[in-house]
């Protein structure tokens, strides 16, 4: 019980740091063009970057998970996400920074896949329960750094300063990581063996029906969130309530990620929640389209964008029989996902260009949201018996539905 407590924690804390060195970025922006003189173009660059780092990437974290081991390569990473991050304290040019964005990128790129095969590893029987974990603190850690950043930059009087502070997290993570799991792996025989080889599933249909399903799902989630301001804006309401809106749609996920395990204990097809994330996301749409409360649409897309990640997460830990075998899937369906989603952003902002109206913005997410549901209905046709209910047992022998 201690054992899975601390490996509990260090899976927590290490997922806090696949966002901040991306969120941190765009509250700063401002003061960041305005001190090195960058375009809005090059600008672009530093949230684009880590997230094409996330799909290039990928494939390296399961080869080196595969050969080294997980575990290692996990804190491996959280300690390039920390280097990456402090050493934005000496920013004093464009390319500096920029160079500290693909250095952090990479971390965030290795680590992504690898913590979906540990959780298979470690928690076989709780995969619901602990992938929550992992999108709740991935979530705090996007929504912290969003809502703190400014608050550090006026602090200190140095948007550096607030942007290496985050590295503080990535290095106690490390610490945690090195005295928690390395350690404990180290005394147990459960754990994943170094030396295995490894390949991505790159012939495999339902790996591709995953990984567009993942994509579709990522090009949502970056679009809203690079243009859910704008198009509020563009609606008459001031930026002060877009950017509440925009908090709003963060926010909400956190308590969908920690309601979703315990509402597929009850009902555990995947289909039914899939469906049911999309129609949400789908509805908070069609209100942005029709000007009806912004904050209510907000919500409902924040709630499917939620639930969508965790979800998709699952999949392919469900379509997997070993810790291996979840982390390769994971990197083929995150590197080809997360370079179709930094699409997103690109294609809307082409959009709005072509036809000068936000409108025409949305009803293209629209159109994903539709074709998205065609992936994942795919992708759940055919379900095997143990993944609709996962069983574990508690210290007294009952089993009991994960």
């Amino acid at each position: 019980m201690k054992k899975n407590v601390l490996l509990i924690i260090a899976l927590f804390i290490a997922s806090l740091n696949l966002r901040p060195a991306i969120n941190s970025i765009a509250p700063l922006l401002e003061s960041i063009r305005s001190d090195l003189g960058m375009s809005a173009a090059v600008a672009s660059l530093l949230t684009a970057i880590p997230v094409l780092c996330m799909g290039i990437f990928s494939p390296v974290a399961v080869k080196a998970g595969g050969k080294w081991g997980i575990e290692r390569i996990i804190g491996l990473s959280l300690v390039i996400i920390g280097i990456g991050t402090v050493i934005r304290l000496f920013t004093n040019s464009v390319l500096f920074l920029v160079t500290t964005a693909f250095i952090a990128g990479i971390g965030i790129a290795l680590i992504g896949p690898l913590l979906s095969g540990f959780i298979k590893q470690h928690f076989p029987n709780h995969v619901p329960s602990m992938v929550a974990v992992y999108t709740v603190a991935l979530t705090l850690g996007a929504a912290f750094s969003s809502a703190l950043s400014t608050t550090l930059e006026n602090s200190f009087n140095s948007w550096q300063i607030s942007l290496a502070f985050w590295a503080i997290i990535a290095f106690v993570a490390a610490v945690i990581w090195w005295l928690f799991v390395n350690q404990q792996v180290k005394k147990s025989a459960h754990t994943a063996t170094a030396g295995t080889k490894v390949q991505l599933p790159w012939g495999n249909g339902k790996a591709w029906i995953l990984t567009l399903s993942f994509g579709l799902m990522a090009m949502l989630f970056y679009s809203i969130t690079a243009w859910l301001p704008q198009i509020i804006e563009g609606m008459g309401y001031t930026k002060n309530y877009a950017t509440i809106a925009l908090t709003i749609f963060v926010a909400v996920q956190i308590p969908v990620s920690l309601v979703l395990p315990i509402l597929l204990k009850r009902f555990p097809s995947r289909r039914l929640w899939l469906v049911v994330e999309s129609i949400l996301e789908l509805v908070g749409l069609i209100l942005l389209v029709l000007n009806v409360e912004p904050l209510v649409a907000s919500a409902l897309i924040g709630i499917g964008a939620g639930g969508l990640f965790s979800l998709n997460l699952l999949l392919p830990i469900d379509a997997t029989d070993n810790a291996h075998e979840a982390a390769s899937w994971s990197a083929m369906i995150q590197s080809a996902g997360y370079v179709i989603g930094a699409l997103g952003p690109i294609i809307l902002g082409w959009i709005h260009d072509a036809t000068n109206s936000f409108v025409s913005a949305v009803f293209g997410m629209i159109v994903i949201v539709l074709i998205m549901s065609i992936f994942q209905f795919t992708a759940t046709a055919k379900r095997r018996v143990n993944t609709f209910k996962e069983k574990a047992q508690d210290s007294g022998g009952k089993q009991y539905i994960v």
